[in-house]
């Protein structure tokens, strides 16, 4: 990854899942259901349940296509900080493309840019079948944290 400039991007040896068993994913990720079950340096992989996060016809409801993409963007770029710097989200959208009706959604965040300021990551979600169902993009903004 490299910053605005193009120069390498100098950012914290990567903990792997450690760094998330430490910190945990807060309430409402717990609430959903979301699990991680992988956290790298290029990635971050994570699942979540269908039942119990739908809207009224049974289907996927968009807020938790949203507060799966959040949680995986925002701790993956607190995960690569710089040493003393919180992530921060600044803005998030997504596309809905496809409905998940049952079983598990997973959603893989990968980085677009590491900046010195900004970073944005993309968050793909597919259903069990492995269909496209949203396209979530983070920006996090990274503030001296103390």
């Amino acid at each position: 990854m490299t910053d605005s400039t193009g120069a390498a991007a100098q950012h914290a040896p990567a903990p792997g899942l450690d760094y998330i068993r430490e910190r945990g994913l807060g309430a409402l990720a717990d609430r959903m259901g979301i699990e991680v079950i992988e956290f790298e340096r290029e990635r971050a992989v994570a699942t979540m349940p269908v039942e119990g996060n739908t809207q009224p016809i049974m289907l996927l409801h968009g807020g938790a296509y949203v507060v799966l993409g959040e949680t995986l963007g925002s701790m993956h770029a607190n995960f690569l900080a710089p040493e003393g710097y919180v992530a921060v989200g600044v803005d998030i959208n997504a596309t809905h493309t496809g409905s998940a009706v049952s079983g598990l959604v997973t959603g893989i965040c990968t980085p677009i840019k590491l900046g010195r300021t900004l970073t944005v990551h993309e968050i793909v979600v597919n259903d069990e079948h492995g269909r496209r169902c949203s396209t979530v993009r983070i920006t996090n903004f990274y503030k001296p944290f103390g």
